[in-house]
């Protein structure tokens, strides 16, 4: 394989420079036209080329299972870890998803209720999940985006739409007559199941219908004693990352070209996601319109015993580079907003940047009270800087770093602008709803190639972020340096 590794664990100047000027060709081209994420030159004793040993997993596993990276393994369809069983994964080992078809998922892998997985790769030597074309030889770079099913992760954690204890909820996206067991939830909110660390998730993803896919990493129900930390989805078919309830807590994350969402939190999602960083897709969106960060409490948006309440910590969304791109109405997606909060989810966002999007941070009031929970100090915004490239379907100013909608329609008038409505009133200074910003604080150079600016003091200070927040965007802060555990070839 053709590999010239790049480090974008650290989120180097060089590296996301390149990131957010490189296109990529995505599902409406030929086979082969696919940019490229393969593991470039890894740590030594970390395994560069791939085994020539495969082993093919399919089924169900009801039995403790090793996976050493001396083997080459493939899912082939719907792989589930059975409860009281774990599945263990040598750092550096390499998995394929097979392919499937469209009314069938391709190679993925459930942990089920009481099972576990222990994935734990090493900065220089992560566990990688792709695509069965990963090796193809005869067709070089041909991964595409959905290629395989992708992760799911059931967990016995509360979720607000089914009664506890129940298997009357099943997770989304997979289809009837599979042996496993889909259901998630339950009543302990502490459930562990297992960890995943230093991994990469690359080109997953699958729409068994509208609004019911398997995403990069699903997490259903999980509870708080999983540990997901340090990583990585990218080219998603669907959303990057999606919490559907639980309480697992999620730190160093990265979102690469995911085709939906980045970042999307439903059902009785309470947990705090810290540490991470979305780069949107250039040049296709979603039907249901992409945005960085989705937040639901319930489709119906009805008041539960469970509130969706996330919390985002340094968090970073980038969308797209121009007012035009992100009105582009010419294919059959849209981009969204940079976080769409709504459907009654309550949220706190610290320290972030979000910008790249026609709203930045939007509220949206149809089907609950997401406003009025802001407003009322439920739900906070601190120390944070949104930008916004204006919509054609309101009126007044051009950006819209901060505003209000409902169901899709913005509001008019004042436009409940950041003076106006999101941070002067004294309510929600005494809210704690402080610190937030649209003022590009590096002019206009920042949004078309973000990274490449000294996000440093005084430059942030002057907008009320903290004064070592630049550095953990220019660092990102992902590990030990050198850290590679992230490593990009073009």
């Amino acid at each position: 394989m053709k590999r010239k590794p790049f480090i974008l664990s650290t989120l180097s100047v060089a590296i996301l420079g390149i990131l957010l000027i490189a296109s990529c060709k995505k599902d409406n081209q030929k086979v082969g036209d696919d940019r490229s994420l393969n593991a470039g030159t890894l740590a030594s004793g970390c395994l560069d080329a791939l085994p020539a040993t495969d082993s093919v997993i399919t089924g169900l596993i009801n039995t403790d299972l090793y996976l050493s990276n001396a083997r080459r393994y493939k899912l082939s369809g719907i792989v589930y870890v059975t409860a009281g069983h774990t599945l263990t994964i040598q750092h550096g080992t390499r998995i394929l998803g097979l392919a499937g078809t469209s009314t069938v998922p391709g190679g993925g892998l459930v942990i089920t209720r009481g099972a576990k997985i222990n994935a734990v790769g090493l900065p220089d030597c992560p566990i990688v999940f792709t695509s069965y074309r990963y090796d193809d030889t005869s067709v070089p770079d041909s991964t595409k985006s959905g290629d395989w099913a992708g992760i799911i992760i059931l967990g016995r954690a509360t979720v607000n739409n089914a009664p506890i204890g129940t298997d009357s909820l099943r997770i989304e996206g997979i289809p009837d007559g599979f042996p496993g067991s889909p259901y998630y939830g339950g009543n302990n909110d502490a459930d562990n199941s297992g960890t995943l660390s230093y991994v990469r998730i690359e080109y997953a993803g699958f729409e068994l219908s509208p609004d019911n896919e398997i995403n990069g990493l699903t997490l259903g129900g999980v509870g708080s004693g999983t540990i997901i930390d340090y990583v990585a989805v990218t080219e998603s078919r669907d959303d990057a990352f999606e919490w559907f309830g639980g309480s697992v807590n999620a730190s160093h994350l990265i979102a690469i070209n995911a085709l939906d969402d980045m970042f999307d939190t439903d059902n009785g999602y309470n947990g705090t996601i810290s540490y991470a960083v979305g780069i949107a897709d250039k040049v296709r969106a979603d039907k249901s319109q992409s945005n960085g960060i989705e937040s639901d409490n319930i489709v119906s948006g009805i008041t539960t015993s469970r509130i969706t309440h996330p919390r985002y910590n340094n968090l970073t969304i980038v969308g797209v580079q121009n007012t035009a791109r992100a009105s582009d109405t010419s294919g059959i997606g849209r981009y969204g907003r940079g976080a769409h909060l709504r459907r009654n989810a309550e949220f706190e966002i610290n320290n972030s940047i979000i910008m790249g999007y026609n709203y930045g941070i939007s509220l949206d009031s149809a089907l609950g009270n997401t406003p009025g929970k802001y407003r009322s100090g439920i739900s906070t915004i601190t120390h944070t800087f949104a930008h916004g490239f204006g919509t054609p379907i309101t009126t007044g100013a051009t950006s819209i770093p901060y505003a209000t909608e409902s169901n899709g329609v913005a509001a008019v008038g004042t436009r409940f602008s950041t003076s106006t409505w999101f941070h002067a009133q004294a309510i929600l200074a005494a809210n704690a709803n402080t610190g937030i910003k649209n003022t590009n604080p590096n002019g206009s150079g920042w949004l078309s190639n973000p990274f490449n600016s000294p996000l440093t003091v005084p430059n942030l200070a002057s907008i009320g972020l903290a004064a070592n927040y630049g550095s953990k965007i220019d660092t990102w802060n992902l590990g030990a340096t050198p850290n590679r555990w992230l490593q990009v070839s073009w």
